[in-house]
C-alpha cells in the first residue's frame, strides 16, 4: 500500500530547506550589491548555509531513493505526470549543483573555504570567472524553478485540491472533507 504523505523526516528537511535556499538566494544577490561593510559577514553565511545545503541535499538524496512516498495522483495526465519528475530532478540537481559550482569557485579564485574543505578546482582565475558566472545563472534558474514548483504546488491545493501538497505539508496532515 502506498502512503499519501512522505515521511515526516522528509516533510522537515523540504521546508527546512526551502527557507534556507530562499535565505541563500536573498543572501547571494545582497552580496553582489552591497560591497559594503557587510560583505564579508554576507559571504561567510552564504558559504557556511552553502555547505549545510549541500549535506542537507545529498540526505535528501537518501531518503528519497530509499523511502517510500506517495504517487501522484491517477487522474494526473501523463504529460504532467512527466513534467513533474523532469522538474523534481531540475531541483535536486540544482540544490546539488549550485553548493558544489560555490565550492569550485572558492577552490578556482584560491578562496578560503568552509571548514578548510579541500579545493576541488585548480586555482585558475579564468575557471573562477567562468564558475563565478555558472554559479550566478544557476542560481536564477533555481529561483525561476523554486517559483514554478511552488505554481504548480498551489494549483494543486486551491485549483485540483487533490492533496499533493497536503502530502508535503509540514504540519499535522488533516483531510479535508
Amino acid at each position: 500500500m502506498k502512503p499519501t504523505a512522505f515521511p515526516p523526516l522528509a516533510r522537515l528537511l523540504h521546508w527546512l530547506m526551502a527557507v534556507l535556499i530562499l535565505a541563500m538566494l536573498f543572501i547571494g544577490v545582497s552580496m553582489v550589491s552591497d560591497l559594503s561593510t557587510r560583505y564579508p559577514l554576507l559571504v561567510e553565511l552564504h558559504k557556511a548555509t552553502g555547505l549545510a545545503l549541500l549535506a542537507l541535499v545529498l540526505v535528501r538524496i537518501v531518503l528519497r531513493l530509499s523511502l517510500p512516498h506517495p504517487p501522484l495522483p491517477n487522474e494526473m495526465p501523463s504529460l504532467q505526470r512527466l513534467a513533474a519528475g523532469a522538474s523534481h530532478l531540475v531541483l535536486y540537481a540544482l540544490m546539488l549543483a549550485m553548493p558544489l559550482l560555490g565550492w569550485a569557485m572558492l577552490s578556482a579564485g584560491g578562496y578560503p573555504r568552509p571548514l578548510q574543505l579541500p579545493a576541488i578546482a585548480p586555482h585558475d582565475l579564468q575557471l573562477y570567472a567562468v564558475l563565478r558566472q555558472a554559479h550566478g545563472w544557476a542560481g536564477y534558474l533555481l529561483f525561476a524553478t523554486i517559483l514554478a514548483h511552488l505554481g504548480a504546488a498551489l494549483v494543486h491545493a486551491l485549483v485540483h485540491r487533490d492533496g499533493v501538497l497536503r502530502s508535503m505539508w509540514p504540519g499535522p496532515l488533516r483531510r479535508s472533507e
